[in-house]
């Protein structure tokens, strides 16, 4: 990988951990500071992300860029990437249903070769070690298992079409997601009637069940601005494979009422009281 530059777009908690993986094996990790917080600017920092000023700059002194923003603004993003006309290769890592994935591939291409890259799992600190599922062009996710070999992400390609990987991730999500919903719906009924203690003890004879787990309520609520979008990508995406998509788009919309508490330190009393009086 020598020589080898990587673009992050943006450097969230997942993005700038992953960027400081592929930084690894390659020359320098970037990042574009204009028009990012404070917050983002530490984390950048932290990772050993080197800043640039401009996203024209960024492109320009990338062979890998690798998106992982919200889900609503990767296509805007991927326009603007595209009206630089940049020609390596662009990992669509978002969050988003396979039609919106071939719609960004669409916009980059032949300039650009696009990767559809899907992160599942927690980001790449503290030991913990996310897959990064990969479909497109051989050649191409090629060098994003060599980017990351030897790192805390673990890629696995699944094919050639575009529109895979994330198909995969939203599968995923589309559980792991809604459950947890349904296991704070439940907790807070419980709660109403005074039983939520004596339901967590019923739930806990069951480790495998996500309801044993009533602590990570409070973490959902925290992730929830991100959560909702994710789901209402997945209900999209069952309603184009002619399933029915409204139990998921409920679970957008109760994991919205949520949303204030970004990134907060919660409890599981704080988590269950913003649900019930939102």
């Amino acid at each position: 990988m020598d020589q080898l530059t990587v673009g992050i777009l943006h450097p969230g908690s997942m993005g700038a951990a992953v960027a400081a993986c592929a930084a690894i094996n390659a020359t320098e990790a970037l990042w574009c500071e204009t028009g990012r917080s404070t917050a983002s600017a530490e984390r950048a920092a932290r990772f050993g992300l080197t800043p640039v000023t401009t996203l024209s700059e960024l492109l320009g002194r990338s062979d890998i860029v690798i998106s992982l923003c919200p889900p609503a603004a990767a296509e805007d993003l991927a326009r603007d990437v595209a009206g630089h006309r940049f020609a390596g290769v662009f990992v669509e890592a978002n969050a988003i249903n396979p039609e919106r994935v071939q719609r960004i591939a669409a916009l980059l291409e032949p300039d650009a070769t696009v990767v559809d890259g899907g992160v599942v799992g927690s980001p790449p600190v503290g030991g913990k070690a996310p897959s990064l599922y990969l479909s497109g062009l051989a050649s191409a996710t090629e060098r994003i298992e060599a980017l990351f070999a030897g790192t805390a992400v673990r890629t696995t390609v699944l094919g050639t079409e575009v529109g895979k990987a994330s198909a995969l991730k939203l599968s995923y999500a589309s559980f792991q997601k809604s459950s947890r919903v349904l296991v704070a719906l439940a907790l807070g009924m419980a709660r109403e009637h005074g039983v939520d203690q004596e339901l967590i003890e019923i739930a806990s004879r069951r480790t495998d069940s996500y309801l044993s787990e009533p602590q990570y309520v409070a973490k959902a609520a925290a992730r929830a601005w991100r959560w909702s979008s994710e789901l209402e990508e997945a209900a999209d995406a069952l309603a184009t494979a002619g399933l029915p998509p409204e139990m998921l788009r409920a679970a957008a919309s109760t994991l919205a009422r949520w949303n204030d508490a970004k990134d907060d330190e919660l409890t599981l009393t704080d988590a269950l009281d913003r649900l019930a009086r939102s």
